[in-house]
């Protein structure tokens, strides 16, 4: 009898017992057996659920401890990976501002504040702006409507916009990117203003766009444009945010820059193209969200046919576990979404990636951290 009942336990062939009050997830017993009792109790189904589940979190819990002292996962990222820290807000609107962009400088201007302001009337905390949104995305036009940022004011009109208008809505603005003249040197540059309308980052294109695919697209960035030469990561009011632009988020090893000093979220203004885009601008969104267990968001210019450059558009925000969760098609748009910043611990608990990487057989360095230790 024991061998046929230890049979019929482990088999699904198993009912609630008709006369119990309880619910057929809460108890389980097999099917009436000869000669035995008529009713066989068993562990409650709820009970065995979390024995397995505390079991597992044991299991991984040691795994973990193993990884750990033989992995040497802290040496995977030089200097340490740093902690996530707590952000000063768990949730927040984020609204993405997928404009139309014209030769008419005064008209881009005065149409991205427009965007902006009807993104916090809906209660967008984060206002993030595209890639070259003041003047259109070609080497001619860079030197045209370059401004010298540093020197705000006049010298800097698009800029000087964002500053007014995240300090009269008390908003967060990723002002997406314009040319930069600085001296004699030319950059594709994106500004980070605090509530307080201060420039709290300055980021320049670090990967420039020099692609050559024959018949479909070729673009030559550096024909007029100049590298920039730091990672940027800046605290806010919304969190640490990393900042990339377009190019950028091709290459991981920034992303994971951004994410071992602790980033909330990757904001990558970009102008992804027709070849391109419909290949790679999802799958590399996705892949740094994912890879590095944060937010990333990402803004882009709307479609225009007959422009010289055409963007593929679909701005769209990707949660830590690889999600999609908020996106658009390539007319102009106001995408607002939800950041859910307790996610993040919860994606890490559930895959432990920070426990698991291999330091001693790889390892990342953070050139910039580095020096200044």
């Amino acid at each position: 009898m024991k061998a046929a009942l230890s049979m019929l336990i482990s088999s699904r062939n198993l009912s609630p017992h008709p006369s119990s009050s309880l619910s057929r997830s809460t108890w389980l017993r097999p099917k009436s057996l000869p000669n035995s009792p008529s009713i066989i109790p068993l562990i409650p189904s709820k009970s065995l659920s979390r024995l397995r589940l505390n079991h597992r979190k044991s299991h991984t819990a040691h795994f973990s401890s193993i990884m750990a002292s033989s992995y040497k996962p802290e040496e995977a990222r030089v200097p340490p990976a740093l902690p996530l820290p707590a952000p000063p807000v768990n949730k927040f609107k984020i609204g993405l501002c997928q404009l139309s962009v014209t030769a008419d400088k005064e008209r881009n201007i005065a149409h991205a504040r427009k965007a902006i302001e009807q993104a916090a009337a809906q209660g967008a905390q984060l206002v993030v702006l595209p890639e070259i949104w003041n003047g259109p995305y070609s080497n001619d036009s860079f030197p045209v409507f370059a401004e010298d940022i540093d020197a705000g004011g006049d010298a800097s009109p698009s800029t000087a916009m964002l500053a007014e208008v995240a300090q009269r809505l008390k908003i967060t603005i990723v002002g997406g990117s314009i040319s930069e003249r600085s001296g004699d040197q030319l950059y594709n540059t994106c500004c980070v203003f605090g509530t307080d309308g201060k420039l709290k980052a300055k980021h320049r294109k670090i990967h420039l766009f020099d692609i050559d695919i024959p018949g479909k697209i070729t673009f030559i960035e550096s024909k007029t444009l100049t590298a920039g030469q730091t990672p940027t990561i800046v605290d806010t009011e919304v969190g640490r945010i990393g900042i990339g632009i377009c190019y950028d988020i091709r290459f991981q090893e920034l992303a994971m820059i951004y994410g071992a000093r602790g980033a909330h979220l990757i904001c990558y203004p970009g102008a992804f193209n027709m070849t391109t885009g419909p290949l790679h601008w999802e799958l590399l969104q996705r892949a740094r969200a994912t890879d590095n267990q944060l937010y990333v968001a990402t803004c882009s210019p709307a479609r225009d046919a007959g422009a010289g450059y055409v963007a593929w558009g679909h701005s769209t925000l990707v949660g830590p576990f690889g999600e999609v969760l908020a996106t658009t098609e390539h007319e102009e748009a106001i995408i607002m979404a939800e950041v859910d910043y307790s996610l993040l611990e919860l994606r890490r608990t559930n895959l432990p990636l920070l426990n698991q990487r291999r330091g001693d057989l790889y390892q990342l360095v953070d050139v910039q951290r580095l020096n200044s230790q």
